[in-house]
């Protein structure tokens, strides 16, 4: 099967060749003829499936071919917003506007993002240009809703990707706020990792009779990726760490933290020994979160260390290490941070560093992903096996296990003001990359055979405006 056989114009397989794309992804293949037809979708699929692709590539066909974009001469001229994309994070949103500027470049249409970090002024000018493509997160988006600079009620296509994490992350009031601002009549597709009873709960006030997609089993980790478990004392995982680096010569390894401080005191304790690491969370500036993916992704950025939501955007490509530094209090988390590996068809390696505070943690992990994972001793890093579990640190002054957080913490109202790219034909000039595309460190192809690329990352620290 090909992308030329799934109903797409000639203009558009095209682009996604260039991109070194010739066959789709099991998502990509029954996704994109699904949302050709019209109708809602309701679609299961792993990070590193090639979701972005499945639904951007159909949205700009049906978009670009319909009567509206058919009488589009170029991308500048005015046009009201018809589709609307919600991602849960900056990079994410980043990342998918990216998807569809590439994509989308031999058609007329064009795109723009919008989310917190820089101001809010330069994406007022953007959306006056007019945009046929918006990518946002919720808070942003309400923000120019509520200054009356976006008009929402010409919504054809509505997305929510990464609508588990966006759950998760307690933007579920700011979604229902959105979905009051747009058209009654729609097409409503949501994209999910996993399943709960919330997203379920979601789907059936969203979706209209949805056609539905579940690419891997429920809450599954990637077959591709070996899994493995090395008990070791609490204060012996810095030290087991930066051993595994060196020994088995990593040159790009992902490690999460359970939080922003244990990131930093891990960056500064690896700096030490010289491994050279840059740490991505919601403290950070937008500026410093994009400097340290950019180095991360073209390899001169041997160790990234981050928290689970500020991680939630990365895809390098054969990106072969990650490293639970912490394992996390959320077991779906797990299934989303190791999802950063072994991404569609290519293998990775997945190591976590477990103490006797995180026993329960790991049995709730494996009793998710329905498998015991393997243990490993390594020598000279045997675990005491007397040591006596204590309260886990899950955020500043909150001891304790299992609380699953997604409460929606206050969060910074910054702007962000990126002007859409080349291709994009806002006419400024300057062909503005999102932060977080090429040069931003975000996310690129992977296997030869695979599909377009997809996308996640979460953000830390609350509410990302």
């Amino acid at each position: 099967m090909s992308f030329s056989t799934l109903g797409l114009s000639d203009a558009i397989v095209r682009a996604v060749t260039e991109q070194g794309y010739t066959n789709p992804t099991p998502i990509q293949a029954q996704a994109i003829p699904m949302v050709l037809n019209g109708g809602d979708l309701l679609a299961g699929a792993q990070t590193g499936t090639g979701k972005t692709a499945g639904f951007t590539l159909p949205i700009l066909q049906l978009l670009s071919t319909d009567k509206i974009g058919s009488t589009l001469k170029n991308k500048t001229a005015p046009r009201a917003i018809r589709a609307l994309v919600l991602t849960p994070t900056r990079e994410l949103a980043a990342q998918v506007e990216e998807s569809v500027r590439l994509y989308g470049k031999y058609t007329n249409l064009n795109s723009a993002v919008i989310f917190g970090g820089v101001g809010i002024n330069p994406q007022i000018k953007l959306l006056k240009h007019g945009v046929d493509v918006l990518v946002a997160t919720p808070g942003r988006l309400l923000d120019h809703a509520g200054q009356r600079t976006v008009d929402l009620s010409q919504i054809e296509i509505l997305i929510l990707d990464e609508a588990d994490r966006m759950l998760d992350m307690g933007f579920i009031h700011d979604i229902k706020k959105v979905l009051a601002l747009l058209p009654p009549k729609r097409q409503n597709l949501l994209f999910s990792a996993t399943f709960s009873d919330e997203i379920k709960a979601l789907a059936d006030k969203l979706l209209n009779n949805p056609q539905s997609i579940e690419v891997a089993r429920r809450n599954s980790t990637v077959e591709v990726i070996a899994q493995k478990i090395h008990p070791v004392d609490r204060d012996k995982k810095h030290p087991m760490l930066s051993h595994l680096i060196k020994e088995n010569d990593w040159n790009q390894v992902l490690v999460f933290t359970r939080t922003k401080h244990g990131a930093n005191k891990l960056v500064e304790q690896l700096g030490k020994d010289g491994i050279g690491a840059m740490a991505i969370h919601g403290n950070k500036s937008q500026s410093a979160r994009t400097k340290a993916l950019s180095e991360f992704k073209d390899g001169s950025l041997q160790v990234l260390v981050a928290t689970d939501i500020a991680a939630r955007g990365i895809d390098i490509d054969q990106l072969p290490h990650v490293v639970n530094y912490d394992l996390p209090n959320v077991p779906e988390d797990y299934v989303h941070r190791i999802g950063r590996t072994g991404r569609a068809g290519a293998t990775g390696e997945a190591v976590s560093l477990v103490c006797v505070d995180e026993h329960q943690m790991l049995k709730d992990i494996e009793k998710l992903i329905k498998q015991t994972l393997p243990r490993h001793v390594i020598p000279g890093f045997e675990p005491d096996l007397n040591a006596k579990a204590q309260p886990i640190q899950l955020r500043s002054g909150a001891p304790g296990h299992g609380n699953r957080g997604g409460g929606r913490p206050g969060g910074n109202r910054g702007g962000q003001g990126q002007p859409r790219s080349a291709g994009g034909g806002n006419g400024n000039g300057n062909g503005g990359r999102p932060a977080s595309a090429n040069g931003g460190g975000n996310r690129n192809g992977n296997s030869a055979n695979r599909g377009p690329r997809t996308g996640s990352a979460p953000r830390q620290g609350g509410r990302d405006r």
